[in-house]
Protein backbone atom coordinates (compact mmCIF):
# COMPACT_ATOMS: atom_id res chain seq x y z
CA UNK A 1 0.00 0.00 0.00
CA UNK A 2 1.36 3.16 -0.79
CA UNK A 3 1.84 6.16 1.39
CA UNK A 4 -1.19 7.78 -0.58
CA UNK A 5 -3.39 5.07 -0.52
CA UNK A 6 -3.00 4.88 3.90
CA UNK A 7 -4.95 5.99 6.03
CA UNK A 8 -4.48 9.75 7.72
CA UNK A 9 -4.89 10.64 11.19
CA UNK A 10 -5.73 14.51 10.98
CA UNK A 11 -6.07 16.43 14.60
CA UNK A 12 -9.40 18.30 13.52
CA UNK A 13 -10.09 19.99 16.59
CA UNK A 14 -7.92 20.01 19.98
CA UNK A 15 -8.88 21.91 23.01
CA UNK A 16 -6.91 21.98 26.66
CA UNK A 17 -8.99 21.17 29.87
CA UNK A 18 -8.34 22.50 33.06
CA UNK A 19 -8.17 19.11 35.05
CA UNK A 20 -6.95 15.74 34.46
CA UNK A 21 -9.39 14.00 32.09
CA UNK A 22 -9.02 9.83 32.60
CA UNK A 23 -12.15 9.01 29.55
CA UNK A 24 -14.32 10.18 26.52
CA UNK A 25 -17.01 8.88 24.75
CA UNK A 26 -19.22 9.86 22.09
CA UNK A 27 -22.80 10.67 23.11
CA UNK A 28 -24.75 8.09 20.64
CA UNK A 29 -26.46 9.76 17.93
CA UNK A 30 -25.28 13.56 17.88
CA UNK A 31 -22.47 15.52 17.41
CA UNK A 32 -21.66 15.43 21.14
CA UNK A 33 -19.48 13.81 23.59
CA UNK A 34 -18.56 13.94 27.10
CA UNK A 35 -15.20 14.17 28.91
CA UNK A 36 -14.50 12.66 32.64
CA UNK A 37 -11.43 13.43 35.03
CA UNK A 38 -10.95 15.22 37.85
CA UNK A 39 -9.75 18.60 39.14
CA UNK A 40 -6.72 19.49 41.40
CA UNK A 41 -8.96 20.33 44.10
CA UNK A 42 -9.85 16.11 44.44
CA UNK A 43 -13.25 16.95 43.17
CA UNK A 44 -14.91 14.52 39.73
CA UNK A 45 -16.01 16.14 36.48
CA UNK A 46 -18.16 15.45 33.62
CA UNK A 47 -18.08 17.98 30.68
CA UNK A 48 -20.55 17.92 27.28
CA UNK A 49 -19.44 19.53 24.29
CA UNK A 50 -20.96 19.95 20.71
CA UNK A 51 -18.99 20.39 17.57
CA UNK A 52 -20.17 23.56 16.37
CA UNK A 53 -18.49 24.62 12.83
CA UNK A 54 -15.20 23.08 13.60
CA UNK A 55 -14.86 24.24 16.97
CA UNK A 56 -15.84 22.83 20.43
CA UNK A 57 -18.88 24.23 22.26
CA UNK A 58 -18.98 23.40 26.31
CA UNK A 59 -22.80 22.78 26.84
CA UNK A 60 -22.43 21.48 30.46
CA UNK A 61 -20.28 20.95 33.44
CA UNK A 62 -20.90 18.93 36.15
CA UNK A 63 -19.21 18.72 38.84
CA UNK A 64 -19.23 15.89 41.51
CA UNK A 65 -17.51 15.12 44.81
CA UNK A 66 -15.36 12.07 43.64
CA UNK A 67 -12.90 12.01 40.73
CA UNK A 68 -14.14 10.23 37.95
CA UNK A 69 -12.13 7.79 36.25
CA UNK A 70 -14.75 5.70 33.24
CA UNK A 71 -18.08 5.97 31.98
CA UNK A 72 -20.05 4.26 28.99
CA UNK A 73 -23.44 4.62 27.23
CA UNK A 74 -23.50 0.50 26.78
CA UNK A 75 -26.63 -0.01 29.12
CA UNK A 76 -28.77 2.64 28.26
CA UNK A 77 -31.15 3.21 25.31
CA UNK A 78 -31.09 6.05 22.58
CA UNK A 79 -34.06 7.64 23.98
CA UNK A 80 -32.82 8.04 27.38
CA UNK A 81 -29.00 7.71 27.00
CA UNK A 82 -28.09 8.14 30.25
CA UNK A 83 -24.81 7.72 30.91
CA UNK A 84 -22.91 5.00 34.05
CA UNK A 85 -19.78 6.15 35.93
CA UNK A 86 -17.25 4.81 38.01
CA UNK A 87 -15.77 6.79 40.56
CA UNK A 88 -12.36 6.67 42.85
CA UNK A 89 -14.42 5.66 46.21
CA UNK A 90 -16.10 2.46 44.10
CA UNK A 91 -19.18 4.07 43.08
CA UNK A 92 -21.56 3.46 40.03
CA UNK A 93 -23.26 6.15 39.29
CA UNK A 94 -25.92 6.50 36.30
CA UNK A 95 -26.55 9.94 35.02
CA UNK A 96 -29.13 11.85 33.55
CA UNK A 97 -26.88 14.36 31.50
CA UNK A 98 -30.44 16.34 31.17
CA UNK A 99 -30.43 16.37 35.03
CA UNK A 100 -27.52 15.29 36.47
CA UNK A 101 -28.46 16.92 39.85
CA UNK A 102 -28.49 13.26 41.32
CA UNK A 103 -27.79 10.05 39.93
CA UNK A 104 -30.39 8.02 38.43
CA UNK A 105 -28.72 4.95 39.74
CA UNK A 106 -26.57 4.69 42.55
CA UNK A 107 -24.09 1.28 43.99
CA UNK A 108 -21.21 1.08 45.74
CA UNK A 109 -19.22 -1.36 43.42
CA UNK A 110 -16.07 -1.95 44.73
CA UNK A 111 -13.90 -0.89 48.01
CA UNK A 112 -11.73 0.98 45.94
CA UNK A 113 -11.28 2.91 42.54
CA UNK A 114 -13.37 1.68 39.84
CA UNK A 115 -11.00 1.52 37.12
CA UNK A 116 -12.95 0.36 34.33
CA UNK A 117 -16.94 0.16 32.80
CA UNK A 118 -18.78 -1.36 29.94
CA UNK A 119 -22.20 -1.95 29.44
CA UNK A 120 -24.09 -4.17 26.59
CA UNK A 121 -28.06 -4.41 25.96
CA UNK A 122 -28.50 -0.73 25.49
CA UNK A 123 -28.26 1.17 22.27
CA UNK A 124 -30.10 -1.13 20.49
CA UNK A 125 -26.87 -3.14 20.23
CA UNK A 126 -27.00 -7.59 21.07
CA UNK A 127 -29.64 -8.38 22.74
CA UNK A 128 -31.25 -9.45 26.54
CA UNK A 129 -31.11 -7.54 29.38
CA UNK A 130 -29.07 -4.14 29.89
CA UNK A 131 -26.31 -5.09 32.23
CA UNK A 132 -23.09 -2.91 33.32
CA UNK A 133 -19.66 -4.45 34.56
CA UNK A 134 -17.39 -2.84 36.48
CA UNK A 135 -13.43 -3.62 37.51
CA UNK A 136 -11.88 -2.79 40.21
CA UNK A 137 -8.17 -3.69 41.07
CA UNK A 138 -8.28 -6.91 38.93
CA UNK A 139 -7.98 -4.82 36.09
CA UNK A 140 -10.37 -4.42 32.65
CA UNK A 141 -13.78 -5.98 32.40
CA UNK A 142 -15.94 -5.80 28.89
CA UNK A 143 -19.38 -7.55 28.50
CA UNK A 144 -20.90 -9.64 25.28
CA UNK A 145 -24.20 -10.27 23.61
CA UNK A 146 -22.88 -14.24 24.81
CA UNK A 147 -23.32 -12.93 28.37
CA UNK A 148 -19.62 -13.64 29.14
CA UNK A 149 -17.21 -11.22 30.65
CA UNK A 150 -13.63 -10.91 30.43
CA UNK A 151 -11.00 -9.69 33.23
CA UNK A 152 -7.66 -8.74 32.87
CA UNK A 153 -5.24 -8.87 35.79
CA UNK A 154 -2.09 -6.92 36.74
CA UNK A 155 -0.25 -10.08 36.57
CA UNK A 156 -0.50 -11.23 32.81
CA UNK A 157 -3.92 -13.06 33.52
CA UNK A 158 -6.80 -12.67 31.09
CA UNK A 159 -10.15 -14.58 32.46
CA UNK A 160 -13.26 -15.07 30.28
CA UNK A 161 -16.59 -15.58 32.75
CA UNK A 162 -19.80 -17.57 31.58
CA UNK A 163 -22.55 -15.55 33.38
CA UNK A 164 -25.01 -17.80 32.86
CA UNK A 165 -23.71 -20.61 34.68
CA UNK A 166 -21.23 -18.09 36.94
CA UNK A 167 -18.16 -20.26 36.18
CA UNK A 168 -14.71 -20.01 34.25
CA UNK A 169 -14.80 -20.93 30.92
CA UNK A 170 -10.97 -20.27 29.94
CA UNK A 171 -8.01 -18.47 31.15
CA UNK A 172 -4.31 -18.00 29.85
CA UNK A 173 -1.70 -15.61 30.96
CA UNK A 174 0.00 -12.98 28.24
CA UNK A 175 3.24 -12.29 30.92
CA UNK A 176 2.47 -8.64 31.47
CA UNK A 177 0.15 -6.64 33.30
CA UNK A 178 -3.42 -6.08 31.37
CA UNK A 179 -4.62 -2.69 30.41
CA UNK A 180 -7.40 -2.89 27.70
CA UNK A 181 -9.22 -5.75 26.30
CA UNK A 182 -12.43 -5.41 23.79
CA UNK A 183 -14.09 -7.73 21.95
CA UNK A 184 -14.55 -6.50 18.16
CA UNK A 185 -18.31 -6.73 18.08
CA UNK A 186 -21.01 -7.21 20.89
CA UNK A 187 -23.94 -8.36 19.15
CA UNK A 188 -22.56 -11.26 17.10
CA UNK A 189 -21.04 -14.90 18.75
CA UNK A 190 -17.67 -14.24 19.68
CA UNK A 191 -15.48 -13.31 16.86
CA UNK A 192 -12.04 -11.61 18.40
CA UNK A 193 -10.56 -10.34 21.03
CA UNK A 194 -7.77 -8.41 21.50
CA UNK A 195 -5.89 -7.42 24.83
CA UNK A 196 -2.88 -4.68 25.61
CA UNK A 197 -0.31 -4.48 27.99
CA UNK A 198 2.49 -3.08 30.24
CA UNK A 199 5.09 -3.52 27.83
CA UNK A 200 3.92 -2.08 24.31
CA UNK A 201 2.58 -6.03 23.49
CA UNK A 202 -0.67 -6.79 22.13
CA UNK A 203 -2.45 -10.11 21.56
CA UNK A 204 -5.76 -11.06 19.37
CA UNK A 205 -7.31 -14.45 20.14
CA UNK A 206 -9.65 -15.48 17.74
CA UNK A 207 -12.99 -16.72 19.91
CA UNK A 208 -14.39 -18.84 17.37
CA UNK A 209 -12.86 -21.91 18.54
CA UNK A 210 -11.54 -23.20 21.41
CA UNK A 211 -10.01 -26.32 21.92
CA UNK A 212 -10.15 -28.70 24.85
CA UNK A 213 -6.30 -28.15 25.96
CA UNK A 214 -5.02 -25.16 23.53
CA UNK A 215 -7.95 -23.13 24.05
CA UNK A 216 -8.31 -20.14 21.83
CA UNK A 217 -5.88 -19.27 19.34
CA UNK A 218 -3.88 -15.99 19.33
CA UNK A 219 -1.22 -13.90 17.62
CA UNK A 220 1.17 -10.85 19.10
CA UNK A 221 2.37 -8.16 18.26
CA UNK A 222 4.75 -5.42 19.87
CA UNK A 223 3.50 -2.26 19.07
CA UNK A 224 5.14 0.32 21.23
CA UNK A 225 7.73 1.05 23.18
CA UNK A 226 5.29 1.95 25.79
CA UNK A 227 2.15 0.99 27.83
CA UNK A 228 -0.87 0.35 25.57
CA UNK A 229 -3.63 2.11 27.23
CA UNK A 230 -6.58 1.20 25.55
CA UNK A 231 -7.80 -0.44 22.20
CA UNK A 232 -10.56 0.48 19.88
CA UNK A 233 -12.43 -1.34 17.52
CA UNK A 234 -13.88 0.80 14.45
CA UNK A 235 -17.60 0.40 14.93
CA UNK A 236 -18.52 0.09 11.19
CA UNK A 237 -15.29 -2.76 10.42
CA UNK A 238 -14.66 -4.84 12.87
CA UNK A 239 -10.79 -5.62 11.49
CA UNK A 240 -9.63 -2.45 12.28
CA UNK A 241 -8.67 -0.97 15.99
CA UNK A 242 -6.49 1.83 17.35
CA UNK A 243 -4.21 1.05 20.01
CA UNK A 244 -3.19 4.22 22.38
CA UNK A 245 0.29 4.10 23.88
CA UNK A 246 2.03 5.46 26.78
CA UNK A 247 4.08 7.99 25.11
CA UNK A 248 1.25 9.93 23.15
CA UNK A 249 0.92 8.32 20.00
CA UNK A 250 -1.99 6.07 18.19
CA UNK A 251 -1.23 3.40 16.10
CA UNK A 252 -3.98 2.16 13.55
CA UNK A 253 -4.09 -1.80 12.65
CA UNK A 254 -6.06 -4.25 10.22
CA UNK A 255 -6.35 -7.86 11.27
CA UNK A 256 -6.60 -10.41 8.06
CA UNK A 257 -8.23 -13.59 8.07
CA UNK A 258 -6.43 -16.75 7.38
CA UNK A 259 -7.88 -18.96 4.30
CA UNK A 260 -9.21 -21.24 6.99
CA UNK A 261 -9.89 -20.24 10.63
CA UNK A 262 -9.63 -23.65 11.64
CA UNK A 263 -8.37 -27.16 11.86
CA UNK A 264 -8.18 -30.48 13.15
CA UNK A 265 -4.67 -31.33 15.36
CA UNK A 266 -3.65 -35.00 15.49
CA UNK A 267 -6.68 -36.26 17.31
CA UNK A 268 -9.40 -34.96 15.33
CA UNK A 269 -10.28 -31.85 17.79
CA UNK A 270 -10.97 -28.15 15.83
CA UNK A 271 -7.84 -25.69 17.01
CA UNK A 272 -8.09 -22.01 15.41
CA UNK A 273 -6.21 -20.95 13.08
CA UNK A 274 -4.87 -17.04 13.29
CA UNK A 275 -4.13 -14.17 10.42
CA UNK A 276 -2.08 -11.61 11.03
CA UNK A 277 -1.94 -8.11 11.89
CA UNK A 278 -0.42 -5.06 9.82
CA UNK A 279 0.18 -1.24 11.12
CA UNK A 280 -1.78 0.83 8.82
CA UNK A 281 -0.66 3.85 10.38
CA UNK A 282 0.56 5.50 13.59
CA UNK A 283 0.40 9.00 14.81
CA UNK A 284 1.60 11.21 17.66
CA UNK A 285 0.05 13.57 19.01
CA UNK A 286 1.35 13.97 22.22
CA UNK A 287 3.93 14.14 25.08
CA UNK A 288 1.92 12.27 27.33
CA UNK A 289 0.10 8.98 27.62
CA UNK A 290 -3.20 8.82 25.48
CA UNK A 291 -5.81 7.92 28.26
CA UNK A 292 -8.62 7.05 26.35
CA UNK A 293 -9.76 6.61 23.04
CA UNK A 294 -13.65 6.82 21.04
CA UNK A 295 -14.84 5.64 17.86
CA UNK A 296 -18.05 7.61 16.73
CA UNK A 297 -20.38 5.21 16.78
CA UNK A 298 -22.22 7.13 13.85
CA UNK A 299 -20.19 8.27 11.47
CA UNK A 300 -16.92 6.37 10.27
CA UNK A 301 -13.46 7.79 10.71
CA UNK A 302 -14.62 10.14 13.38
CA UNK A 303 -12.73 9.74 16.81
CA UNK A 304 -11.54 11.31 20.53
CA UNK A 305 -9.07 10.99 22.46
CA UNK A 306 -7.71 12.34 25.83
CA UNK A 307 -4.24 12.32 27.26
CA UNK A 308 -2.52 13.25 30.26
CA UNK A 309 -1.62 16.69 29.07
CA UNK A 310 -5.07 17.49 29.82
CA UNK A 311 -6.00 17.80 26.04
CA UNK A 312 -8.79 16.52 24.23
CA UNK A 313 -8.88 15.66 20.71
CA UNK A 314 -11.52 15.38 17.65
CA UNK A 315 -9.63 12.91 14.72
CA UNK A 316 -10.19 12.10 11.56
CA UNK A 317 -9.06 9.23 10.13
CA UNK A 318 -9.35 8.77 6.55
CA UNK A 319 -9.90 6.00 3.43
CA UNK A 320 -11.25 3.71 5.92
CA UNK A 321 -14.01 2.60 4.10
CA UNK A 322 -11.68 1.49 1.01
CA UNK A 323 -9.22 -0.60 3.16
Amino acid sequence: MSAFEKPQVIVHIQKGLNYTVFDCKWVPCSAKFVTMGNFARGTGVIQLYEIQHGDLKLLREIEKAKPIKCGTFGATSLQQRYLATGDFAGNLHVWNLEAPETPVYSVKAHKEIVNTIDGVGGLGIGEGAPEIVTGSRDGNAYNQEERVVCAGYDNGDIKLFDLRNMSLRWETNIKNGVCSLEFDRKDISMNKLVATSLEGKFHVFDMRTQHPTKGFASVSEKAHKSTLWQVRHLPQNRELFLTAGGAGSLHLWKYEYPMQRSKKDSEGMEMGVMGSVSLLQNVTLSTQPISSVDWSPDKRGLCICSSFDQMVRVLIVTKLQTI
